[in-house]
């Protein structure tokens, strides 16, 4: 089949010719259309339902929406993994199915199975699917905030933050979700503006009202009502109850209860009516201020670098259509990642390019023969980014980086030298410049000569990739783009060193070939002829050197280090920051700006610094107030001061960071990481660490001290930096014990006991 594809290729040159321009076209349209990213996205098929629990203690979530939940989803087809973690105020689990499974279809069985399990929930709980996104799908991160030099801006900082709150939940994330590849717009911050009533205790005692009572009665005041339709008169008119309360007055005058006086009970005797603030569970700080922070995140298996580009050009229109004062700053754009990856990639790729040609010209010795070589470059990587387009391998540091050049002309060298050989003899041998005919077939006799054992060479190289391709969950969407593009980049040379490059030999080498060899092969035969004749004579002493080195080198390998896949430097830094247990958000908060105002005041180095405190909106990454995740960015290296004492590594940098923590509250710990290598941690563990130790148990006050004791192991543990607690302790409580015998005597129940602590304490929306 070889020699017939041989003789195709040089009978038919024309349209190999043709096939290489068709080659050249697609490629050049699938380098254009390739999707980019920075590296592979090794989330698999995942649904995450999130579930809001207002009021309840993390036990009681636990018990009446997590477990239940978990019970009902429990044997969904496809599905290989559970876990869930519940907080106070949120329940979340997230089910990991199936590479193969289709995330719309996973979505449809967990949303049926959740119908079912509606009625075994608390009244009012409504669990929610997280957006059609990836653990990698937060791609741009923006803030909202007023300009230093606004004139027209609130006077206060949280009626601003109100403002900008509204305008990133009414202007900008609606006109932001219409951009192609976004499933969700993520928002961090700020304050939602609510009508409060607080109640006055005694007050309420005084008129023999409870809190229950008057938020019933609230609630009788918040709706409007149809009348349906009547005709009047020939014309048709519509009736419209309008009795919801509109302003701060309506609700303080509305009557609550009538006595024997001449005037009603009215709601401001017994409470205090204002504009308020939502309880929050997330915060955001920028540069030692408080922000709003709104995160875009993804849809699954779209461009990131695309989706970026898009985001930014729609931010700049949404620009416009913002208040004075008000602007949009971007804080974190994975396209800059994802263009200086790629930028790497394009120019190792090229110097390879560029090397490789410079050692054919220098050791085939014939200029042609080293072109026509080179035409494989080019054209088996085209041909790879045609295939990468067709099957959806998106262009990153793992399948673009491990092309190499030099592997893949191998076979066209093989071919193409062994021509140039044979052309040079046959003109020697004849004592004249070859004819066409002569020429065809002398091609096509070196040609076959090689085919076969070239053929071979290569497929034992691809062959080498095929194991990787065996590789399943994460390390298979790590590996497979890489094993894949090699793959068919080899495929597309060994095609190429089948068809064009005898059609090319046969049309380019004319003239004076000459057999013999370049002054850097006689050099090279030189030394290697004497050295060949001493192997032959002590081949005993060879063969034992050899098996020698073969067990050093098994020794050497058993005492490496290993590493998942090495380390991209993202030229930013993601910084967990642990502070203790129990914190409010307010003193959260307060620390926050603290630690920023402090790095940003004692390391130059640092650019900007934004902060996620908490949960946001979307609870993709639920924390409590007293984590947060600090993201910094910092200047080129070559920029940094150069003064004694100064980091001058990105590792010496972060020990300097660390050390000014400490110095600020020993209490606080930092786990450094980047933006995505975060990510892959949180996918990898469900945690943000690189290793991470859990322990499972049903009794946390035995948990806690074998925590202790596995944390004191691993410090001891050669070549560990840091081990912390991830939380350190329980969150305290406020217990509230019925006493049953006095319930009886009062004829109480304990569900009234629970409704009062609930609307007295925890507040209750009644409108």
């Amino acid at each position: 089949m070889i020699d017939r594809i041989l003789e195709f290729s040089l009978r038919q040159r024309a349209v190999v010719a043709l096939f290489a321009v068709a080659l050249l076209g697609a490629g050049l349209w699938s380098a254009l259309h390739l999707p980019i990213d920075a590296v592979p996205d090794i989330t698999g098929v995942q649904v995450q339902i999130n579930t809001e629990v207002a009021a309840l203690a993390a036990e009681e979530s636990e018990k009446l929406v997590t477990q239940p939940l978990e019970l009902e989803l429990a044997g969904l087809p496809g599905v290989e993994e559970m876990r869930s973690i519940t907080k106070f105020g949120l329940s979340q689990i997230t089910l990991q199915f199936k590479d193969n499974a289709d995330i719309y279809r996973a979505r449809q069985l967990v949303t049926e199975r959740l119908q079912g399990a509606l009625e075994l929930l608390p009244p009012g709980v409504l669990p929610k699917l997280a957006p059609i996104s990836t653990g990698l799908g937060e791609i741009f991160y923006y803030s909202v905030n007023y300009r230093a030099e606004a004139k027209q801006k609130p006077a206060t900082e949280i009626e601003q933050l109100i403002v900008l709150s509204e305008l990133q939940e009414y202007v900008i994330k609606p006109l932001l979700r219409t951009v192609p590849g976004i499933a969700e717009i993520n928002g961090t911050g700020g304050y939602q503006r609510q009508y409060v009533i607080q109640p006055k205790p005694a007050a309420l005692v005084e008129r023999n009202l409870t809190f229950s009572e008057l938020a019933a009665l609230v609630t009788q005041n918040v709706e409007n009502a149809g009348g349906g339709i009547v005709n009047r008169g020939g014309q048709q008119l519509t009736i419209r109850a309008v009795s919801r309360v509109q302003t701060v007055e309506d609700i303080a005058n509305l009557p609550v209860k009538f006595g024997a006086g001449a005037q009603p009970i009215l709601l401001k005797d017994v409470a205090e009516v204002k504009l308020g603030t939502k309880f929050r569970t997330g915060a955001a700080t920028l540069d030692g201020h408080e922000t709003v922070i709104g995160t875009v995140m993804m849809l699954a298996g779209e461009n990131s670098r695309e989706v970026a580009l898009r985001v930014k050009a729609r931010l700049a229109e949404i620009q416009t259509k913002l208040p004075a004062g008000v602007e949009i700053q971007t804080q974190y754009d994975r396209s800059f990642l994802i263009d200086r990856t790629i930028g790497t990639v394009e120019k190792n790729l090229v110097e390879g390019a560029i090397l490789v040609v410079i050692v054919l010209l220098l050791l085939l010795g014939n200029w042609r023969a080293a072109l026509i070589v080179a035409c494989a470059i080019p054209l088996s990587f085209l041909f790879a980014l045609t295939g990468m387009r067709y099957w959806g391998i998106s262009g990153n540091l793992m399948s673009l980086g491990a092309v190499d050049f030099g592997l893949i002309i191998d076979g066209a060298v093989v071919i193409v030298e062994n021509i140039v050989r044979q052309l040079g003899q046959r003109q020697h041998k004849l004592g004249r410049p070859l004819t066409a005919e002569e020429r065809s077939q002398t091609v096509l006799s070196a040609s076959k000569q090689v085919g076969s054992p070239m053929f071979f060479g290569v497929l034992i190289i691809a062959v080498v990739y095929l194991p990787i391709l065996a590789l399943t969950g994460i390390e298979g969407k790590m590996f497979h783009p890489m094993a894949l593009t090699v793959m068919l980049a080899l495929g597309g040379a060994l095609v190429l060193s089948l068809t064009l490059m005898p059609a090319l030999c046969a049309w380019l080498l004319r003239g004076k070939i000459s057999e013999d060899d370049n002054v850097i092969i006689r050099c090279a035969k030189n030394l290697y002829a004497p050295t060949l004749h001493v192997a032959l004579r002590l081949r005993g002493l060879v063969v034992t050197a050899a098996i020698a080195l073969f067990a050093g080198s098994l020794w050497v390998f058993t005492h490496l280090g290993a590493e998942f896949v090495p380390k991209l430097d993202e030229g930013s830094i993601t910084a967990m920051l642990y502070k203790p247990v129990g914190l409010s958000m307010e003193e959260s908060l307060r620390t926050d700006i603290e630690v920023e105002n402090r790095l940003r005041a004692d390391f130059p180095e640092l650019t900007r610094i934004f902060s996620r405190i908490g949960t946001s909106a979307i609870a993709s990454d639920p924390m409590p107030p007293n984590e947060s995740d600090v993201y910094l960015f910092y200047k080129p290296l070559a920029e940094w001061p150069k003064t004694a004492g100064r980091p001058t590594t990105k590792a010496e940098l972060l020990v300097q960071i660390e050390a000014a923590l400490k110095e600020i509250n020993p209490d606080y710990d930092l786990l450094f990481a980047q933006p995505i290598e975060m990510r892959f941690n949180e996918m990898l563990e469900g945690t943000k660490a690189e290793l991470a130790v859990k322990i499972f148990g049903p009794d946390y006050d035995v948990l806690e001290p074998l925590a202790q004791q596995v944390k004191a192991i691993l410090e001891k543990t050669p070549g560990v930096a840091q081990v912390e607690y991830e939380t350190d302790g329980r969150t305290p409580q406020l217990q509230l014990r019925v006493k049953r015998d006095v319930l009886r005597r009062h004829n109480l129940q304990a569900a009234e006991v629970n409704h009062a602590v609930s609307a007295a304490l925890a507040g209750e929306i009644v409108g």
